[in-house]
């Protein structure tokens, strides 16, 4: 991961958004509005939950343990062996190299920044897109633990949404009808749940005396696949 970043160093410069009025957003904040919290993904995470690094080494760890074992099955000597899965393991690098290199690349030019009044995603690596989020069309949010971090995910109200594609990897896995944008893999999820919460809270207190939505971050299901994300209107501990 320290080559992949160092490549990254190379490959993207260190003010690759000159359009920028201010990193990570379009333009100028609007009298009223402030920032609250900025960051972005961490590279580590990002390659292990939306690019499965784990899952392509597993995967390359069983090709290895496999032509190891075809050989020494059809009586090939120590030494034969070795080369033949020596013989492997440039490319399984590679592989590797590239889906790290591709990680850091992503967290490199994603910023997400939630202010008093939005959130707004600013992602992709060729092509920089950025979502604002106003507060009004959150209809709830919620939080998740996923191993060393967690993901903080966005349900939006009204008929509007955002394509999967679009949104890739910064959205929930496999609602593709009805997309959920997620600040993905950050290493201080709760303390920015916290941070989000105040504000939804905030926001929704200053549009009385409309009725009060639920807007506390709770913690969601671990698995992609579980229900859908819930909020409630007390603070909820964190996921066992």
């Amino acid at each position: 991961m320290r080559a992949a970043r160092s490549l990254v160093s190379v490959l993207a410069p260190a003010h690759e958004h000159e359009f920028e009025a201010r990193r990570g957003l379009p333009e100028a904040l609007p009298e009223g509005e402030t920032q609250l919290w900025q960051g972005s993904p961490s590279a580590w995470l990002l390659a292990r939950q939306a690019l499965h690094v784990d899952m392509v080494a597993a995967y390359f760890g069983a090709l290895v343990l496999w032509r190891a074992a075809a050989n020494w099955h059809d009586g090939a000597s120590t030494g034969d062996m070795l080369r033949a899965v020596a013989g492997m393991l440039p490319l399984i690098a590679l592989a590797l190299g590239l889906l790290a290199t591709i990680a850091a690349l992503m967290a490199h030019t994603t910023v997400y920044t939630v202010t008093n009044r939005r959130v707004v995603m600013r992602v992709g690596i060729v092509l920089s897109i950025s979502f604002n989020l106003p507060f009004a069309q959150i209809a709830s949010a919620g939080w998740r633990q996923r191993g060393a971090g967690g993901d903080i995910v966005l349900t939006l109200a009204g008929p509007d949404r955002i394509a999967y594609l679009h949104l890739w990897p910064h959205v929930r896995p496999w609602r593709l009808r009805h997309t959920e944008p997620m600040l993905r893999a950050l290493a201080d999820a709760p303390a920015v749940a916290g941070v989000l919460a105040t504000a939804l809270r905030q926001a929704e207190a200053e549009r009385q005396p409309a009725p009060m939505r639920a807007v506390m971050l709770a913690p969601a299901a671990a698995s992609p696949a579980a229900g859908p994300v819930t909020a409630t209107p007390q603070a909820l501990p964190q996921a066992s």
